[in-house]
């Protein structure tokens, strides 16, 4: 597991597009048969993912926790954006199809995850948080995650928001955790642009065409730089930063958050025009 230190907006300022990628880009996510993860000290998230091909892939306990299982004191949200999976907690089968939740609270002691088809695969995408009570053992399909309809066709950000993780959704300790899809034609992301220093928040892109890339705004909203994302790549960002960008094509991605305020509308936006 990779361990990732906070980084001030000081320090960001004068780093070089490697330095940025190296403490804020997550790559190789999606490895056959391989559990990838990341502790970044915001928060204290750790965003992973799984991809079972072959076999059953557990959810393994790493020794920076210092726990007996590695939901002893976390909580964790997986959502799939491969083919159809099956999660296996505590002995209850949970079976997700492309863009199906499943929310697993504090005290899950064993966890693993598999494909259905080892042609079609699936990616699970992971968000862990630090977790003070327990909550039940959830799954959620994308269609009762009640999509709603944002953004137009004239600004290119015309989108369907799927919330999973929040107030009026699956319940958590401090996780909220959804998804955004683009229509074909729209590639912006995250308008109007937004930080909310009550929480950080990863990003993670998916359905994007090898061919193609995001470029993912960041930093402060006045000090904005930028990293040069593909497909099955996350970023981790800062409660100081703005987190938004576009596409050369239409994409989806995951957002997932973490900190002392799950509402959804938690925000403080910022004019496109006042951004530099």
């Amino acid at each position: 597991m990779q361990i990732r230190f906070q980084n001030s907006p000081k320090e960001v300022k004068g780093m070089t597009t490697a330095e940025l990628r190296e403490n804020f880009l997550v790559q190789s996510l999606m490895q056959a048969d391989h559990l990838e993860l990341v502790y970044s000290h915001y928060d204290r998230v750790i965003v992973g993912g799984v991809k079972p091909v072959n076999t059953a892939v557990p959810l393994k306990v790493e020794e920076e926790l210092k726990a007996n299982y590695f939901l002893e004191r976390r909580e964790l949200g997986i959502i799939n954006v491969g083919g159809d999976g099956t999660v296996v907690a505590d002995g209850v089968s949970y079976e997700l199809s492309k863009l199906d939740c499943l929310y697993l609270g504090k005290g899950t002691q064993e966890v693993s995850f598999s494909s259905k088809n080892a042609a079609s695969p699936a990616d699970f995408f992971l968000m862990s948080t630090p977790a003070h009570a327990a909550y039940p053992n959830t799954l959620m399909t994308k269609e009762a995650a009640a999509p709603v309809a944002m953004g137009e066709t004239a600004t290119a950000n015309k989108r369907t928001i799927y919330k999973y993780i929040h107030l009026d959704g699956i319940k958590s300790c401090q996780l909220v955790m959804g998804l955004t899809v683009l229509e074909e034609g729209s590639v912006w992301n995250s308008v109007p642009p937004h930080t909310h220093t009550r929480r950080m928040e990863v990003y993670f892109y998916f359905d994007l065409p090898a061919q193609h890339r995001v470029f993912h705004l960041m930093g402060e909203p006045q000090e904005t730089r930028h990293l040069v994302m593909a497909n099955h790549e996350a970023v981790i960002s800062a409660p100081w930063s703005v987190h938004c960008g576009p596409g050369t094509t239409n994409y989806g991605f995951i957002w997932a958050m973490a900190g002392e305020n799950q509402v959804f509308s938690d925000m403080d936006p910022v004019a496109i025009a006042e951004m530099k």
